[in-house]
C-alpha cells in the first residue's frame, strides 16, 4: 500500500476509533501556512488537535517514534494558529496522537491513543 493511501486509511480508522470514545470531530486535515493537523475534535471541555501516525510495518520504528521534535513544533504552531483564527472554542486544549499499526489485511493490529502527547516546549 502506498504511503498516502496508508495515511488516508489510518485517518479514517482513527476518526472511527475517536468517535467511539466520545470525541466529536470538528474538522479534518486543517491546513495553514504553519502546516497541517489531521483531526480537530472536541472531547469534554477540551479542543483536541490530533496527529494520526500509521504504520504497516515497524521497519522504521513505531508510529509514535516517528514524531520528531520538529514535527512537535509544527503541531504546536498549527494549533496556535487554529486557536487564533477560530471563535467559540472550548477554553482548554491539547494535542493527542493516535498511533495505528495495520496488519497485512490493512486491519488494525494495534492502536494507542496518547493524550496530551505534545505539550509545551
Amino acid at each position: 500500500m502506498k504511503r498516502r493511501k496508508t495515511g488516508v486509511l489510518g485517518e479514517k480508522l482513527a476518526r472511527a476509533y475517536l468517535e467511539e470514545r466520545g470525541y466529536q470531530i470538528q474538522e479534518t486535515n486543517y491546513r495553514c501556512a504553519e502546516g497541517e493537523i489531521d483531526i480537530v475534535a472536541q472531547h469534554g471541555d477540551y479542543l483536541v488537535f490530533i496527529e494520526v501516525r500509521t504504520r504497516t510495518n515497524l521497519q522504521f520504528g513505531s508510529p509514535e517514534e516517528s514524531i520528531t521534535p520538529a514535527k512537535m513544533r509544527r503541531l504546536r504552531n498549527v494549533s496556535a494558529r487554529y486557536l487564533q483564527t477560530h471563535r467559540n472554542l472550548p477554553p482548554q486544549w491539547r494535542i493527542d496522537v493516535v498511533a495505528l499499526e495495520l496488519d497485512k489485511n490493512k486491519e488494525i493490529s494495534r492502536v494507542a491513543l496518547i493524550e496530551n502527547a505534545v505539550g509545551d516546549e
